[in-house]
């Protein structure tokens, strides 16, 4: 595990400031010493990404694909040593980051995947009609193409899948984009690690050395930096609404403004239609005390509100879900920060008017670490629709149940909200077709509308929406998880007039890449 920064394929040392991890567990530092990258890194790292990009966005997608494979491969043989520390750094479980290795590996894969099949750069041609009457038609051929340098922000949330080689840098290197990736400060080893299995990868597959950098700080002003260098041209962020407004903000200002994609949080909704709570309250109990206290409610999809109407059947509900939340022991959170603001949040939730506590952990929080209890609360319609602090989210194990009079009152509620990464209906199949006009509405403010299930546990497939509208996301029309996450790295261009031979492989007459094309309005692969 070398802490120095990674510039284009090198490890360097330009800087002398220092930090060292943090174990959540305990509060203690951790073994290895993390070199803050300054001025000379920064631009060195986007000199060798704008170089790269001259040489990685003509390489073969067989060589991106194997490129891809070769990543999933290091990180696989590196996986012992790789949990052990990201469970150090983060306080998840060593069964949770096994399953979520999982999951960065078969990213990888499922982007070599697309990309060795190679219809996703949406190809178009309509060929040429020199005898179209009035004017002739020229030939026209369309297909996407990477934007160039790519910032990828680590989350705290996900050290693996949402971080140095996550779904972010998985999609833009598929795309054929140089990627820098700016660690998140609270697993600076992990990101050591996934660092040099991605430096082994770019060796193995003969890749150009600028197309990775890694670098580190545990403040802001590498971050700044990263987003206002002209040779940037897209930013990916997961965190706080603060934090991502303000990466957007820095990306407007610029001279050349380039797209920042943002994911800030989301409150969940929950909507629980009355039928269902009457058959299944006590079955709907157990299973969202286990998704509101998953991994310490530190997922972007916790359901942090649960809505319902007011009914005989709601008391029985509330009484058990109380009754599973006192039972679930306080865990270990991410970060000392996290930790201290979800204690300020939730302590304020629960201070506004009308807000009564309902259940809190019976557990005793570990002593010396950075723990979360456990906290579910009640309040009334009228009092959540006049309390917009009410609608923010509160990051770790809190939800909120509100409760409406009748379904004219829990519309009104519905409306005050923002737009959310998934909304969830928990409803009886002779609900569906009496609620539809609501439902439909709820669709409105979703990336994702589920329907008896839970929002934690996000599927990783080319159907997947994980984005929605703002202020979950600042671009609901993208997602950053499933083969779509793809299409955040590039953009359309059109070839007028070009001879066969100078046309990239996609767009060629004869099809040598054996993709699905739409020619003259007819999807084909002729």
């Amino acid at each position: 595990m070398d802490g120095r920064n990674i510039v284009a394929g090198n490890y360097v040392n330009f800087e002398t400031e220092t930090f060292k991890a943090i174990n959540p567990a305990n509060g203690g530092e951790l073994e290895g010493v993390f070199f803050k990258a300054g001025d000379t890194a920064v631009s060195d790292a986007l000199a060798a990404a704008s170089q790269a990009f001259q040489i990685s966005r003509e390489i073969p997608a067989a060589q991106r694909a194997a490129f891809l494979r070769a990543i999933a491969s290091e990180i696989t043989s590196l996986a012992p040593a790789l949990t052990e520390r990201a469970a150090a750094e983060s306080g998840l479980p060593l069964g949770r980051l096994s399953g979520e290795t999982g999951r960065t590996t078969s990213q990888l894969n499922m982007f070599a995947d697309l990309v060795e099949e190679g219809s996703w750069v949406d190809a178009v041609i309509d060929t040429a009609m020199p005898d179209r009457v009035p004017l002739p038609r020229p030939d026209i051929r369309k297909m996407l193409v990477p934007l160039g340098p790519v910032v990828v922000f680590g989350a705290s949330n996900f050290p693996l899948a949402f971080s140095v080689a996550g779904g972010d840098t998985a999609s833009a290197f598929a795309a054929g984009c140089p990627v820098i990736v700016k660690a998140h400060p609270a697993h600076p080893g992990t990101s050591a690690l996934v660092g040099q299995a991605i430096l082994a990868a770019v060796k193995r597959t003969g890749m150009p050395e600028g197309i990775f950098s890694l670098l580190y700080d545990n403040g802001y002003s590498v971050g700044e930096q990263l987003v206002r260098h002209p040779e940037t041209k897209a930013v990916t962020f997961t965190g706080s609404f603060k934090g991502g407004m303000a990466l957007v903000k820095i990306a407007q200002e610029r001279e050349v403004p380039i797209p920042v994609f943002a994911e800030m949080g989301s409150i969940n909704p929950v909507v629980f239609l009355p039928e269902a709570i009457k058959e299944r309250a006590s079955d709907l109990a157990m299973k969202y005390a286990a998704s509101i206290t998953l991994g310490a409610g530190q997922f972007c999809t916790n359901p942090g509100l649960l809505l319902a109407v007011k009914n005989p059947a709601l008391d029985f509900f509330i009484s058990e879900l109380s009754e599973a939340i006192k039972k679930v022991q306080p865990a270990v959170m991410l970060t000392p920060g996290i930790c201290s603001n979800y204690k300020k949040l939730s302590e304020e939730a629960l201070a506004a008017p009308g807000v009564t506590l309902l259940a809190r952990s019976e557990g005793l929080p570990e002593s010396g670490g950075y723990s979360s209890v456990p906290v579910f609360a009640k309040v009334s319609a009228a009092d959540f629709i006049a309390n917009p602090r009410l609608r923010e989210e509160v990051f770790g194990p809190f939800s909120l149940l509100v409760i409406a009079e009748g379904q004219e009152e829990l519309e009104k509620v519905v409306d005050t909200l923002g737009g959310q990464l998934t909304i969830t209906v928990m409803a009886e199949p002779s609900e569906l077709l009496a609620y539809r006009g609501f439902i439909y509405d709820l669709g409105a403010k979703a990336g994702r509308l589920i329907l008896n299930g839970v929002p934690t546990g996000v599927e990783v497939c080319p159907a997947m929406q994980h984005g929605g509208p703002f202020p979950s996301t600042n671009d609901s029309r993208f997602t950053s998880v499933g083969t779509s996450a793809i299409y955040r790295f590039v953009r359309p261009l059109s070839w007028q007039d070009w001879p066969d031979e100078l046309l990239p492989a996609e767009l060629k007459s004869d099809n040598p890449s054996g993709i699905w094309r739409k020619v003259n309005n007819k999807w084909t692969k002729e």
